[in-house]
C-alpha cells in the first residue's frame, strides 16, 4: 500500500492509487518532487521523495518520514533534495520504545529501497544516511548489510552497549563521590541515588523514576555549591568520557577558565539528571526484555581516568587542587564500590547483526559527531575509529568533530558536505581531504546560509575510549 500526494500552492490532492508520478511543490520544500508513501506490514510508515532534478543518487534514512518537517532536521533534508538527492525512509514505529531493533529497521529500509526501484528506477548510487539510531543503522548497514548500499553517512551514532556503559561509568562515579555529603546534608539516603535496575526497565523497585530524578538533582545541586562537590562532578564526567558542555544555547568556555568550566559541568550534570542512567536507557533495555546491557565488573576506574581527555584532566586536577582534595583517594573510593553486572541475555541480543558495531566495514562510511552532544558522548566516535584500525578497514572510514551542542542539531552545510564527500569517495575510490579546515571550506562553498563548525579533536581527544564492546568480548 502507498499513497501519492500532489501539492501546488495551498491546495492538496491525495490519491490512493497503485503507482503515480507528478511534480508537487510545497511552501516549505521549494524543490519540486514526486512523492510516494505507505505502510509496511509491521505498521512502519514509509516515505519517498524524488526531486525533479534527481541526480540518480538515493539516500536511505530511518527518520525521513518522521522528521521531514521538524525544524531541526528539515533544513538538512531540504538542502539535499535541492541538490538532487532522492530520499527513501521510514517513520519510527509507534511501539519502538518497547520493540526497538535496528536490525529490523535496516531490513525495512531495504524493503523501501526495493519499492523505490519498482516505482522509479534503480538508483545510480545508494547511501545509507541517518542520525542517532539512524546513525547506528548507517554503521551497521555498512558492516553487516552492505549488499544494497554503496556507502554510509553517519551522524551522531549510538551503539547501545557502548553508550549505556559510558553513561553507567559517569553515574556510578557520581554516586560513589556524592552520596556521603548527600546523606550528611539531610537530603536523603544513599540508596536514593539509583544508577541501575531503574524503574520500568524490568527490574521492579518501589521508587518511581521522578523521585529518583529529584534525588539526583538535589545531590548535583548540593555538590555544585562547594569546591569539593564541583571537583568530584568533574571527575565523574572525566571517567565517563562525557563532554562537560551539554547545554544548548551556551558557549564552550575556554578550557583554561577553571571556574567557567566547573560551572558548565554542574549545568550539564543537572541536564543529565533528567535521563538518569543514560539517554534511551528504556529503549535499549526493553529491546532485551527489560534486561540491563551495561555492567562494570572488573573495571579499573583509576585506569579509566587515565584515559580522560587532556582538557578534562586539566580541569579535574585544577579543581582538586583548589579544593585540597586527594584525587587518588577519590579514585580508590570509586574502585571500592560494589559492582553491577550486565545481563548475558541482553548482551546476546545486542550481539546480533545490525545491533552493534565492530569496525569491519564493507563499504565506505563517513561519521560526524558534536562535541556537546548530551545524548551520546562524542568519545564513542573515537572508540569506533580504533576498531576500524584493528579491523584493517581504515580506507573505508573517515570522521570529523563538530563544535556544537544538542543532539542531531547539525547544520545543513555540515550534513550536505559529508554526503558530497562520500559520493566522491564512492565514485573515485579516493577520499577527498577531510581535515576540519578542508571540510569547513568545502561546506562554506555549498552556500547553505549556515557556517560549518568542524574542529580538531585537540585536547578533547581521549587517551582511548574506555568502553568498546564487540560480540567476541
Amino acid at each position: 500500500m502507498f499513497r501519492f500526494s500532489y501539492r501546488a500552492g495551498p491546495k492538496m490532492l491525495c490519491l490512493a492509487i497503485a503507482a503515480s508520478l507528478a511534480v508537487p511543490v510545497s511552501a516549505q520544500d521549494k524543490t519540486p518532487y514526486r512523492e510516494h508513501s505507505g505502510v509496511l506490514p509491521d505498521g512502519t510508515t514509509w516515505l519517498i521523495r524524488v526531486p525533479e532534478n534527481w541526480n540518480g543518487r538515493l539516500l536511505r534514512d530511518l527518520d525521513f518520514a518522521s522528521f521531514i518537517h521538524v525544524p531541526g532536521y528539515a533544513p538538512r533534508y531540504d538542502d539535499l533534495l535541492a541538490r538532487g538527492y532522492a530520499f527513501a525512509g521510514l517513520a519510527r514505529h509507534p511501539l519502538r520504545l518497547w520493540q526497538y531493533d535496528p536490525q529490523r529497521e535496516i531490513l525495512n529500509l531495504q524493503t523501501v529501497q526495493d519499492t523505490f526501484t519498482r516505482l522509479e528506477r534503480e538508483p545510480d548510487m545508494v547511501m545509507q544516511y541517518g542520525c542517532s539510531g539512524g546513525g547506528l543503522d548507517s554503521l551497521a548497514s555498512a558492516e553487516d548489510f552492505p549488499d544494497k548500499i554503496d556507502g554510509s553517512v553517519v551522524l551522531a551514532a549510538h551503539t547501545p552497549v557502548w553508550i549505556m556503559s559510558s553513561f553507567l561509568d559517569g553515574w556510578f562515579a557520581m554516586r560513589a563521590l556524592l552520596a556521603e555529603d548527600y546523606v550528611a546534608q539531610g537530603l536523603g539516603q544513599a540508596s536514593d541515588l539509583t544508577v541501575a535496575g531503574l524503574p520500568n526497565a524490568g527490574a521492579g523497585g518501589d521508587r518511581n523514576l521522578d523521585a529518583i530524578r529529584a534525588s539526583w538533582k538535589s545531590a548535583i545541586e548540593n555538590a555544585g555549591k562547594t569546591p569539593e562537590g564541583r571537583a568530584r562532578l568533574a571527575l565523574a564526567f572525566a571517567i565517563g568520557q562525557w563532554s562537560p558542555w551539554m547545554v544548548e544555547g551556551t558557549d564552550l568556555p575556554d578550557t583554561s577558565d577553571t571556574a567557567a568550566m566547573a560551572d558548565m559541568v554542574v549545568k550539564s550534570a543537572m541536564r543529565n539528571a533528567g535521563n538518569v542512567g543514560g539517554t534511551a536507557r528504556l529503549l535499549f533495555e526493553n529491546a532485551a526484555s527489560g534486561q540491563q546491557l551495561s555492567g562494570n565488573e572488573g573495571v579499573d576506574y583509576a585506569a579509566f581516568y587515565a584515559n580522560a581527555a587532556p582538557a578534562m584532566k586539566q580541569l579535574v586536577e585544577a579543581l582538586y587542587a583548589e579544593a585540597d582534595l586527594d584525587l587518588q583517594a577519590d579514585l580508590a573510593t570509586i574502585d571500592a564500590e560494589p559492582r553491577i553486572a550486565a545481563s548475558d541475555y541482553a548482551l546476546d541480543f545486542w550481539a546480533g547483526d545490525g545491533r552493534t558495531t565492530t569496525g569491519e566495514l564493507e563499504v565506505p562510511a563517513i561519521r560526524i559527531h558534536m562535541l556537546g552532544d548530551w545524548a551520546i558522548p562524542y568519545s564513542l566516535m573515537q572508540g569506533y575509529e580504533a576498531l576500524v584500525e584493528q579491523a584493517g578497514t581504515t580506507d573505508h572510514y573517515r570522521q570529523a568533530l563538530v563544535q556544537g551542542t544538542g543532539h542531531c542539531e547539525f547544520m545543513a552545510a555540515e550534513s550536505s558536505v559529508i554526503v558530497e564527500i562520500l559520493a566522491e569517495r564512492i565514485e573515485t575510490g579516493t577520499w577527498p581531504e577531510v581535515t576540519p579546515e578542508a571540510l569547513n571550506t568545502a561546506a562554506a562553498a555549498l552556500e547553505t546560509g549556515s557556517d560549518p563548525r568542524f574542529v580538531e579533536f585537540g585536547d578533547w581527544r581521549v587517551g582511548a575510549y574506555n568502553r568498546p564492546w564487540t560480540p567476541s568480548q
